[in-house]
């Protein structure tokens, strides 16, 4: 897939931090980004560990992107509630690396909500894993305003 990513995310500029989808399917997708010097949070020539959830995040947005582009729909904001047993092998993730963040879909409710096993893999060595806790309404902006469906 060589599409941008403004196709499948609502994240843009600096907040986007993804650089390709790989592969997507009805319950996985693979994405990658590499490491820049110029990345927002970059310091010391890398990145907290902990920016490792958010990649994951980004690669379930780009998912529920390309399930709404497949439904001809736009992309649309989630919210990412929480995330249980992260995991990190690394002190931090270096400026020039590639990451590919896979994720799998474990469950969704008709109401949004959903689960989420990720990965991230840099080369052929996992090096963090998470299970994240999604919400995606189906009318984020009413939602937002505190307006529940009827």
């Amino acid at each position: 897939m060589t599409e941008s990513m403004d196709a499948f995310v609502p994240h843009r500029g600096a907040m986007s931090w993804l650089d390709r989808l790989v592969e997507v399917g009805a319950e996985h997708a693979v994405a990658e980004a590499t490491l820049r010097p110029d990345h927002l949070l970059v310091r010391d020539g890398g990145l907290s560990p902990s920016t490792g959830v958010e990649y994951m995040a980004q690669t379930v947005a780009a998912w529920a992107g390309a399930q709404r582009r497949a439904a001809e729909g736009a992309p649309t904001i989630g919210f990412l509630l929480g995330t249980r047993r992260y995991t990190c092998e690394r002190d931090r993730f270096r400026v020039g690396e590639t990451l590919c963040i896979r994720v799998q879909r474990l469950f969704q409710a008709d109401n949004g909500l959903g689960q989420f096993e990720a990965q991230i893999e840099i080369g052929s060595e996992c090096v963090a894993r998470a299970h994240l806790n999604v919400f995606g309404p189906d009318d984020p902006a009413a939602f937002l305003r505190g307006e529940t469906p009827t």
